[in-house]
């Protein structure tokens, strides 16, 4: 999903000693990164008032804004700090489009769908089963159900699953971003997909912890 660390680090090297060219470079080679942040969090009933790229755009244009003061003071890894962007223009169009639409998206029916087989990913973790051409039969409706369930959850149980199966951060970088320990992390990451299951009504015992 992101581009090589080594060269993510010598960019930032040429960027902060002043190449220009450098820090236009580290974002175009993030764009599909950011789409796929992007992507990920917009909501359908939202998708059909706005357009992803419109929302990358204004992420690539925010992130190029404040790369001198990330330069001066880089807290977290270049991706990481981008993706805070993103997350916070794909909220930013949330609010903007749920106030000014004459009728709610919160009212549109259908649970949001997952964009790609991320919920089928995280169903082998919740579920170990074997699959069968039943089990793969079952792709429409299990997106809907893991869905559905994660808009149950509170917002920091949901977004440490969505950055662990869907954007595929390590715990480590969960960690960094939610300034966690790395085992509170994980212990986080636990409770989530506890509360989960919950949410889809299964034990934790059927799911294969003790």
């Amino acid at each position: 999903m992101w581009p090589d660390a080594p060269l993510v680090a010598a960019l930032i090297e040429r960027a902060s000693a002043g190449d220009s060219a450098a820090i236009d470079e580290l974002l175009a080679r993030h764009r599909e990164a950011i789409r796929r942040i992007v992507e990920l969090r917009l909501d359908p009933r939202i998708a059909r008032r706005v357009d992803a790229s419109d929302i990358v755009q204004d992420v690539l244009i925010e992130a190029h804004r404040r790369a001198p003061e990330y330069l001066r003071n880089p807290q977290f890894e270049f991706g990481l700090w981008l993706r805070q962007i993103a997350r916070d223009r794909v909220i930013d169009a949330y609010r903007r489009h749920r106030g000014a639409a004459r009728r709610s998206v919160d009212r549109e029916q259908g649970p949001p769908q997952f964009a790609d087989r991320s919920a089928l990913d995280l169903s082998a973790v919740l579920w170990d089963h074997q699959a069968t051409p039943a089990t793969q039969a079952m792709a429409a409706e299990l997106q809907r159900r893991f869905a559905a369930a994660l808009e149950q959850l509170d917002e920091t149980d949901r977004e440490v699953l969505i950055m662990r199966h869907q954007e595929q951060l390590t715990n480590s970088e969960v960690a960094r971003v939610l300034n966690l320990s790395e085992p509170a992390a994980g212990m986080r990451y636990l409770r989530a997909l506890r509360r989960l299951r919950s949410q889809l009504g299964e034990t934790p015992s059927q799911a294969g912890f003790g």
